[in-house]
């Protein structure tokens, strides 16, 4: 398809814990889907308009097809809803695999957290590291192991040792995630982190993480959820074509911001990921929160991401 897109079909849709299905996808034609590494996301454009990103998580070794796991959202704005819909022979317009959540390289220790549905990019990772014959460790916590997705994988899996499953409805007492840190510390103190799950969680792996004094360099998350207005000051954006400018509330996005001078800036995702809300900057220095752009890309300042992006600058000029 055009635009770096592809056209899949569900070739398979399973329940792989409470509320969490997976699904597996082929290209229609019957051509392979590109290659992909461990840590690696697909925008899918669901039936209802929506945009969504889902991490791979093939299992061991298997590379024909995608596979993504869904967790049906209580609090959804529609997209967990529309791909539970989904059934076996469905199509669907994704997007070419893009990884901003890769492994490094190195034979460094790595220790996996994954909270519930964020097992997905690790699941793929765990197995890379074990095929390299790289040390590691996956800890999984869920409420209930009915909660816990490819469990049954996880455990007949050749690295089955190294995966151990905190559940909080389980007598027995996990090591907190405090302990598992320190210990891996003073272990290796070149050990990388790698986690993902809901924000509660994340937060607190990375809040540990720093009162610990873990370098920034060796910890590596992925949080796929939306992104709220950062709040601070507001501040200015001109748009030269129109003559006019507005200003941008500190709890409100560039884009609910410039609607008001009738312009309307295509989104997607709303979560800084997707890329379809790239908008040229012209003047001022963007505030980027965005998962899309490299650090290349930002220090150059000449684009932003304004669905979720900023300002540092009084005063933005974009090209609109």
């Amino acid at each position: 398809m055009n635009n770096g897109e592809l056209l899949v079909r569900v070739s398979r849709r399973a329940v792989e814990a409470t509320d969490i299905i997976a699904c597996n996808l082929v290209a229609t034609d019957g051509r392979s889907l590109p290659s992909w590494e461990a840590g690696a996301h697909i925008d899918v454009h669901l039936p209802n308009g929506l945009v969504r990103q889902y991490s791979l998580c093939n299992a061991l070794g298997q590379q024909e097809g995608y596979r993504i796991a869904v967790l049906r959202d209580p609090n959804t704005r529609g997209g967990s809803l529309a791909l539970h819909a989904l059934g076996e022979g469905d199509s669907l317009r994704i997007s070419l695999p893009r990884n901003l959540f890769p492994l490094q390289e190195g034979s460094h220790s790595s220790l996996l957290f994954a909270g519930e549905i964020g097992i997905t990019p690790l699941l793929a990772m765990a197995g890379r590291l074990n095929t390299q014959g790289r040390p590691f460790e996956l800890h999984y916590f869920v409420r209930t192991r009915s909660r816990a997705a490819f469990l049954n994988e996880l455990q007949s899996s050749p690295f089955a040792q190294q995966v151990i499953v905190h559940a909080d409805d389980e007598l027995c007492k996990s090591d907190s995630v405090a302990t598992l840190l320190h210990s891996a510390r003073e272990a290796a103190r070149d050990t990388h982190i790698y986690t993902c799950g809901p924000t509660g969680f994340l937060d607190h792996v990375l809040e540990t993480a720093k009162l610990q004094s873990w370098p920034e360099d060796q910890i590596h998350y992925e949080s796929f959820m939306p992104v709220k207005p950062a709040g601070g000051d507001s501040f200015e954006v001109r748009i030269p074509s129109l003559g006019q400018s507005v200003t941008v509330a500190p709890n409100e996005t560039v884009v609910a911001a410039v609607t008001r001078l009738g312009v309307d800036i295509p989104v997607s995702c709303e979560q800084g990921i997707c890329g379809t809300c790239l908008t040229r900057v012209l003047e001022g220095t963007p505030d980027h929160k965005d998962m899309y752009l490299t650090d290349e890309e930002r220090v150059t300042n000449d684009q932003f991401m304004a669905c979720c992006s900023r300002s540092i600058s009084p005063l933005l000029v974009l090209d609109l």
